[in-house]
């Protein structure tokens, strides 16, 4: 039975889909077969991410509708295991069935170990359908204080969902930040009230591996690389170092 895990941020910008992307290949890189799936419709691009943005892909909607097998999706030609469903093209976030999404999760838990839904930055439908099948939740944010407020209301609206088992994760941490700032890792969970699963520097490599059409584990080992594979193998019950400050 796959876990199922939903990627959300309170705003857009916050790196939640290069996130998103990096973590995926990571967890195959450790033997898991993972899929992908891009739910921001209208502005999916998690094909860019991993390095797929030649490859022929797979609306998740053929899938919904029972057009499709999950066993259909795209394979990347570079990290086994890894596989990813796309948004379509031309619908709405209000198009898409509830009901028929649940059912493409449950018909995709027997054949992966891990499924990771991409969800459309920001609340509403798009939000709600990427949390409500997630066995637990990714909230993405910067350090900023105006991320920070975001991502405070929405850990707030996950709990009102009954989502409990949500995790932090900062993006793009300069490096002496919390010293300039005179504030803390603690500081941070407690004004978000969640806790924190890891911190990922600013990173110049995570942009030219997008532009480059390559997948960030294949590009980098080191710095949001680096970070993103400890991510990975906290998710998987590895106990690691956060490993920045």
């Amino acid at each position: 039975m796959a876990a199922v895990t939903a990627f959300v941020s309170g705003k857009g910008g916050t790196g939640k889909t290069t996130l998103c992307g990096a973590i995926a290949g990571c967890l195959a890189a450790e033997g898991r077969r993972v899929l992908c799936l891009d739910l921001d419709i209208g502005l999916r691009n998690l094909d860019l991410i991993l390095g797929l943005a030649e490859e022929p892909i797979l609306p998740f909607t053929e899938v919904a509708k029972g057009h499709q097998s999950p066993d259909a999706a795209t394979q990347h030609p570079g990290i086994p295991g890894l596989y990813l469903l796309t948004a379509p093209l031309r619908a709405r976030p209000e198009d898409i069935d509830p009901a028929e999404f649940d059912a493409l999760i449950r018909a995709a838990e027997d054949s992966f170990d891990d499924i990771l839904i991409d969800a459309p930055a920001g609340i509403g439908t798009g939000f709600d359908l990427g949390v409500r099948t997630a066995d637990r939740v990714l909230l993405v944010c910067a350090a900023d204080p105006a991320s920070l407020r975001d991502a405070e209301q929405t850990a707030r609206l996950l709990e009102l969902q009954g989502k409990d088992e949500t995790y932090l994760v900062v993006n793009r941490v300069q490096p002496g930040y919390f010293r300039a700032a005179k504030t803390t890792v603690d500081d941070m969970m407690d004004t978000i009230g969640i806790p924190l699963l890891g911190l990922v520097p600013d990173d110049k490599k995570v942009p030219i591996a997008a532009a480059r059409n390559r997948a960030l584990v294949l590009h980098e080992q080191k710095g949001a690389a680096a970070a993103c594979l400890r991510i990975s193998r906290r998710l998987l019950g590895r106990k690691v170092p956060l490993g920045i400050k």
